[in-house]
C-alpha cells in the first residue's frame, strides 16, 4: 500500500491514530498551502492577510462602513487585535473611522478611494489563486467539498 500524501507531507512513517487525525491533518495542510499563497500577494502589496480580509469586508459593506466588532466577527481568522488592525489600515490610508452621532461608543470604519483601488489590483490575483486552488474539482465535486466543510463547521460552532 503507497503511503497517502498527507503522511508524505509530514514525514509521517507511522499509521494515522484513526481516519478523522488525517482528515484534519489534510485541512490544516491544505488551509496553510491556500493562506501562503494568498499571504505571499497581500505581503507583495504591503498588506497581511488580515488586513486584506478587513479590507474585503469592508469594500462589502459598501458606503454605510460597518462597526469593529462586526468586522471582527466576519473575519475569516478570528484576531483578537481588530483595533491594532484598523489602526494600522487607516495609517496606510486605507480606511477611515467615524464615531455615531447618536451613540459615540460606536465607531463605524469605512474603507477609502486607496483602499478600493489597492483591492481592484489584488482582484485578478487572488481570483486566479481560487480558480488554482480548485481546478482538480469538477464544479459538482466543488459543490460537495462545500457541503462537508459546511456540515464541519456547524459541528463545531
Amino acid at each position: 500500500m503507497s503511503q497517502s500524501i498527507i503522511r508524505q507531507t509530514i514525514r509521517q512513517t507511522k499509521p494515522f491514530r484513526s481516519t478523522s487525525q488525517e482528515a484534519i491533518l489534510g485541512l490544516l495542510i491544505v488551509g496553510d498551502r491556500l493562506r501562503r499563497r494568498f499571504g505571499a500577494i497581500a505581503n507583495a502589496h504591503g498588506l497581511t492577510p488580515q488586513q486584506y480580509n478587513v479590507l474585503r469586508i469592508l469594500r462589502g459593506a459598501g458606503e454605510e462602513g460597518l462597526a469593529t466588532l462586526t468586522i471582527a466577527e466576519r473575519m475569516v481568522e478570528r484576531t483578537p487585535g481588530i483595533t491594532r488592525l484598523i489602526d494600522r489600515l487607516e495609517a496606510k490610508g486605507l480606511v477611515s473611522r467615524k464615531r455615531c452621532p447618536e451613540d459615540r461608543r460606536l465607531v463605524r470604519c469605512h474603507i477609502t478611494r486607496q483602499g478600493l483601488e489597492l483591492l481592484s489590483t489584488l482582484d485578478d490575483p487572488i481570483e486566479a489563486i481560487d480558480d488554482e486552488g480548485m481546478a482538480m474539482l469538477s464544479p459538482t465535486e466543488q459543490r460537495r467539498l462545500i457541503d462537508i466543510l459546511e456540515r464541519i463547521i456547524n459541528s463545531l460552532e
